[in-house]
């Protein structure tokens, strides 16, 4: 007669970090790894910008009358204001303030829906406008060499930023919803602080791309 073998005993993920406090530092850890291959992605387009600005300095100078730069400033009020509220989301989260915490991260989430909608407006009028990447770019009234290419550069830097708010609105989104089902208290909540850091980040990333494509 066979035996069956003996099933393994179920272990806690958080075992094999020795205690909880090793396991949060890994997690960290490995957000802060992940973010910083995020920050390379956004270094290297960083560079091109340079390089080509470097090469065009007036085209790039004159670039900024054809922008939407109020659309752009608001944007930017938008975005901080949602990273305050993460932060303060946060910092509910650890006072025990679940509901609070759960409110102010859907509202951070809707001010990154907010984003997106004024985003698509912009993108709008410089489609009507032919301001599009590449060989379809048309715009009469800004039909200099290296014109084309500055747009291009927008469009690539601003819709790379898009898609990342876009993941962060889903992050927020749920983490909103976990937090509201008691899935996250004031011992663990570890989760929203990795969450809150990436959503930073896409604030941080921003505040750099403004000011270099609506205001510089």
């Amino acid at each position: 007669m066979q035996h069956e073998p003996a099933l393994r005993p179920v272990v806690p993920h958080a075992d094999h970090f020795g205690d909880e406090a090793s396991r949060q530092d890994a997690a960290h850890l490995g957000m802060w790894i992940f973010l910083a291959t995020e920050v390379l992605l956004f270094a290297g387009l960083f560079a091109a910008y340079a390089m080509y600005r470097l090469a065009y300095p007036e085209v790039f100078l004159h670039a900024r009358e054809h922008m939407e730069v109020t659309l752009g400033t608001i944007n930017t009020y938008v975005l901080v204001s949602s990273s305050v509220l993460v932060a303060l989301a946060i910092a509910s989260i650890r006072g025990g303030r679940e509901m609070t915490a759960s409110a102010l991260l859907a509202g951070a989430a809707l001010l990154g829906i907010t984003f997106l909608c004024i985003k698509g407006v912009e993108y709008a009028h410089h489609a009507r406008d032919k301001a599009l990447p590449g060989a379809h770019y048309a715009l009469h009234a800004f039909a200099v060499p290296g014109a084309s290419l500055y747009f291009t550069l927008y469009w690539i830097m601003t819709g790379v930023h898009a898609v990342h708010v876009t993941v962060g609105v889903g992050v927020l989104s749920v983490l909103s919803f976990q937090t509201l089902s008691g899935k996250f208290n004031a011992r663990y909540h570890t989760p929203l602080e990795l969450g809150g850091m990436y959503w930073h980040l896409v604030d941080v990333v921003w505040l750099f791309l403004w000011p270099l494509l609506y205001l510089a």
